[in-house]
């Protein structure tokens, strides 16, 4: 698919079908994420996949927003294992697993999976009910799989400010 018709066409999917992922498709939306860039390449992102229906419960216990995916990547960093930029105020890991999540996003629609991005979630209970290690945070959740019958973009999904809102040339 043209890179311009997957960032149209990807909408954040909110009712998906039981129809798991093929093993190519969840590799190939994985490897986008690893191929991701990160600051000072340390590549501090570790990817959770979640399909067993104990581990599903267990992400449905923490937030109101899943839409009953097959499957939930979770997106978590190594806070000990960042870039601090100048000032000292910011870190490199909400960044780095920004890109990392967004890139698995837009290699899911190449493939044809739906996804949609989670966040309304407390981290820290999310990484306890997961079992992660102390060190990391967990930036996101994503529902990944199939759109249910049904489903589709909300109604204001394609409207979109012009640039002229949202740009400015300095």
């Amino acid at each position: 698919m043209e890179f311009k018709d997957v960032i149209t066409r990807r909408y954040s999917c909110k009712k998906f079908s039981d129809r798991k992922i093929e093993e190519e498709k969840l590799n190939a939306i994985l490897e986008a994420g690893r191929l991701a860039p990160t600051a000072k390449n340390l590549q501090e992102q570790h990817i959770y996949v979640i399909q067993t229906d104990e581990m599903l419960a267990a992400v449905d216990a923490v937030t109101p927003c899943r839409y009953n995916a097959p499957t939930v990547i979770a997106v978590a960093f190594d806070k000990t294992n960042v870039f601090t930029y100048p000032g000292e105020k910011r870190d490199s890991g909400v960044e780095d697993a920004s890109i990392v999540a967004t890139h698995m996003i837009l290699a899911a629609a190449n493939e044809g999976v739906d996804s949609c991005w989670l966040n309304f979630f407390d981290p820290e209970i999310v990484a306890q009910k997961l079992g992660l290690p102390e060190n990391e945070e967990v930036l996101m959740l994503m529902d990944l799989g199939y759109a249910a019958e049904g489903a589709g973009p909300l109604p204001n999904h394609g409207s979109r400010k012009p640039l002229s809102e949202t740009v400015t040339y300095k």
